[in-house]
């Protein structure tokens, strides 16, 4: 079973799912909160079933490139920049604005699935989340990380970006200057472009689906959805003017 409702919804449908005993398959992001993913977990495993919580970005092509050469580099910081078109991805979607919907942290846990596939561990420091004054998710955020041994990360989400889009990771480290750009689909080392490849991330997923079921195992990464949840829990609440479609 594929669920794919908006994350305020997608518990009760995946616990009645499993209970049948049915494999599942959950969107991003695998639910609301990350106590509720990890009761799924549980009961996946007291029914025999596989869980997979899936990540879409982190099957774009170019991102075990750059976590391979990331991991062969001594990195020495790291910045995400995430900005796009609400308006033109998600026109008139009243659920992402509501509480549980993410607002700018939808598109948001992408950038954050792969960050935390390539780049070593990290956790929030601190984060600004910019609210319009008459919604309750955010329109714009700016995060702050550390690794544990002090490598510094930012996080730059907008939600009013017009024209060309930005989905890029960047590195700093002593073998150049890493761009990850397209979402994950394009890696350049100094300028160079050394991968990209067509995007293909939901066969990838459903052939990583097949491979859970079959191995009678779960997949379910929570960190990126850790990450969101720090950010609201840690984040100074900015309001800014008022959003309509």
């Amino acid at each position: 079973v594929s669920l794919c409702m908006p994350p305020q919804f997608r518990y009760d449908a995946a616990r009645t799912a499993l209970m049948a005993k049915k494999h599942v398959f959950l969107e991003k992001p695998p639910g609301a909160t990350v106590s509720e993913v990890e009761d799924l977990k549980t009961l996946a495993a007291q029914n025999g079933v596989s869980l997979f919580a899936s990540w879409h970005s982190r099957y774009a092509p170019a991102v075990e490139a750059a976590r391979a050469f990331l991991s062969s580099a001594r990195i020495h910081s790291a910045a995400i920049n995430w900005k796009e078109d609400v308006r033109r991805w998600h026109p008139n979607q009243e659920w992402i604005w509501a509480p549980g919907g993410f607002g700018v942290f939808d598109p948001g846990i992408n950038a954050l699935s792969i960050a935390a596939h390539i780049l070593p561990a990290m956790f929030i420091t601190s984060a600004v989340l910019d609210f319009p004054e008459n919604r309750a998710s955010p329109v714009a955020a700016r995060v702050a990380f550390r690794t544990s041994n002090g490598l510094p990360v930012t996080m730059d989400l907008d939600w009013l970006q017009t024209g060309p889009q930005s989905w890029d990771i960047l590195a700093d480290t002593d073998k150049g200057a890493m761009v990850l750009s397209g979402g994950g689909s394009k890696l350049a080392i100094d300028g160079k472009v050394v991968h990209d490849e067509p995007e293909a991330e939901y066969p990838m997923l459903y052939k990583r689906f097949a491979e859970i079921v079959r191995a009678g195992v779960s997949d379910v990464d929570l960190a990126p959805l850790q990450h969101v949840a720090d950010a609201f829990m840690l984040g100074k609440r900015n309001v800014v003017e008022a959003f309509f479609d």
